[in-house]
């Protein structure tokens, strides 16, 4: 076997050439923020745990800061890319800086919010910068597409991490942390500057580490229960007596679900676990939560 020689990885130099030769102007419509330092991307790429037999999506690779970092370890990359202008010049750029590596590179000209599968092999890790103004619905939606996925990191808004990773009983807990509970171990792996970035945000970014679990075993869909952790967070200084109403049908019929499910009837959302939803769902069900997802309730 022959000796690669590593990608270079891009400095705010080069980023700034590339920018210029691309007339590039940043938007924040897509969260345009590009990573101008060699040291983060490397850092983030540690913090993931991907490691040469790794299929690594990405998804908003921009220039390729991150792309350059995750190819230096020998993973294989597919990035997803909405931006044409960005799509277009890439795979140039991977050439140019990891021509050894470019044949573990393959991009995906998409929306991620919107695509329903990722040609080649199975993926089995998610590292990516994630556009702020949709880091939760990606993440979710890719962790729901592809069951191959093991672990990930992503960077995001600090105060999205916050909420990812935070359990039952934080004043931060809510939707993101039990849907992302459906699916992973999530924690907080670290705090990124501003700095790092072109053009710097006005926000503070996080890093979020997960490691993928089954989900629970139960005879309720995921819609069902995410539809019950919906409710119980729309109104979060409301008992879940009245805030699951619409879903039992009546107030006395959500007590009686929640009672049979082992759960205080004047408890909050922000109290439960992903499990604890999974039996209020359960329960629900079996009271006639079915019929209102247009499905037969067992008799």
């Amino acid at each position: 076997m022959t000796d690669r020689t590593p990608p270079r990885l891009l400095g705010p130099a080069e980023v700034r050439s590339l920018a210029s030769e691309l007339d590039l102007r940043p938007t924040k419509q897509r969260g345009q923020n590009f990573v101008i330092d060699a040291n983060t991307v490397r850092r983030i790429v540690r913090e993931s745990g991907v490691g040469a037999d790794d299929v690594v999506v990405e998804v908003g690779p921009g220039l390729g800061s991150l792309t350059l970092a995750i190819l230096e370890t020998g993973a294989k990359v597919t990035a997803i890319e909405i931006d044409e202008v960005l799509a277009q010049r890439l795979p140039r750029t991977i050439q140019e800086y990891a021509p050894d590596q470019s044949d573990a590179f393959r991009l995906l000209r998409a929306d991620a919010l919107r695509v329903d599968s990722v040609p080649g092999p199975a993926p089995t890790a998610l590292v990516a910068n994630l556009p702020y103004n949709v880091s939760v619905p990606v993440l979710l939606h890719l962790m729901a597409l592809l069951p191959s996925l093991r672990h990930g990191l992503v960077m995001v808004q600090a105060e999205v991490a916050d909420r990812l990773a935070a359990k039952p009983g934080s004043k931060v807990y809510g939707v993101p942390s039990v849907k992302a509970a459906w699916y992973a171990e999530v924690r907080r792996a670290g705090v990124i500057g501003r700095n790092v970035f072109w053009p710097a945000p006005n926000v503070d970014s996080g890093l979020v580490y997960w490691r993928h679990r089954e989900p629970p075993s139960t005879a309720v869909s995921r819609e069902e229960v995410f539809a019950v952790v919906d409710a119980a967070f729309a109104h979060r200084r409301k008992a879940l007596r009245g805030v699951l109403k619409p879903l039992a049908g009546s107030a006395d019929a959500a007590e009686k679900a929640l009672v049979a499910a082992g759960i205080d009837p004047l408890a909050r959302g922000e109290a439960l676990t992903i499990a604890d939803f999974v039996r209020i769902t359960e329960s629900l069900q079996a009271n006639g939560l079915g019929l209102r997802f247009g499905r037969k309730a067992p008799s």
